[in-house]
């Protein structure tokens, strides 16, 4: 003879399963939307290759032009400016100076660029790009949804390119900057 199962046990059955959904569907979204801002950094450093190729093609290695070209550029085609709002490491703390902006630009995609050139060179590093896939919109993080560039006298770079992807990796954990990420994910870079 067959025993069914009663109310209560189906009941608890129910109750485990919507448990079980409700702790891995805020994991595997938040897995998706970092695939997602993943993928529009993949989609947009190509188109960043051409600008910054341009600048070089036009202004030759002097570090003036080039500084005095890029900015036109920002200028001239992202002329919205939005209002500077923070921007956090993946480990939840407050960039240094150097990864702080001052001057924002909002793209067509309801992106922000933000370039920061030095006074003073250092090693052949003239500047630094930060482009934040989604905007003001939360979470504002270095590794998650924001990334950047190193800007140099003859070529730019995602920031880590010349790291080994084993630091690349641990910078990309919660417990890193989340700076190699720019790198990192462009690489095939897992998310943690």
């Amino acid at each position: 003879m067959q025993r069914a199962f009663t109310i209560i046990e189906v009941s608890i059955l129910f109750v485990i399963f919507l448990i079980v959904a409700f702790l891995v569907a805020p994991m595997s979204m938040n897995d998706s939307r970092q695939v997602r801002y993943a993928a529009s950094w993949r989609n947009v450093q190509a188109e960043f290759a051409n600008i910054f190729y341009t600048t070089f093609a036009e202004a030759g290695e002097d570090v003036g032009k080039i500084k005095s070209r890029f900015t036109n550029i920002l200028n001239a085609e992202l002329n919205e400016e939005v209002k500077p709002y923070k921007i956090v490491y993946l480990n939840g703390t407050f960039p240094s100076k150097t990864y702080r902006f001052e001057k924002y630009f909002l793209t067509n995609q309801n992106a922000s660029i933000a370039a920061k050139f030095f006074e003073v060179p250092q090693d052949d590093l003239i500047g630094i790009l930060m482009y934040d896939v989604n905007g003001k919109l939360a979470p504002n993080t270095w590794g998650k949804d924001v990334f950047g560039f190193n800007i140099y006298s003859d070529k730019f770079e995602p920031f880590c390119k010349e790291k080994p992807i084993n630091i690349q990796n641990q910078d990309c954990s919660k417990d890193g900057t989340g700076l190699c990420c720019s790198n990192y994910y462009l690489i095939g870079g897992s998310f943690d």
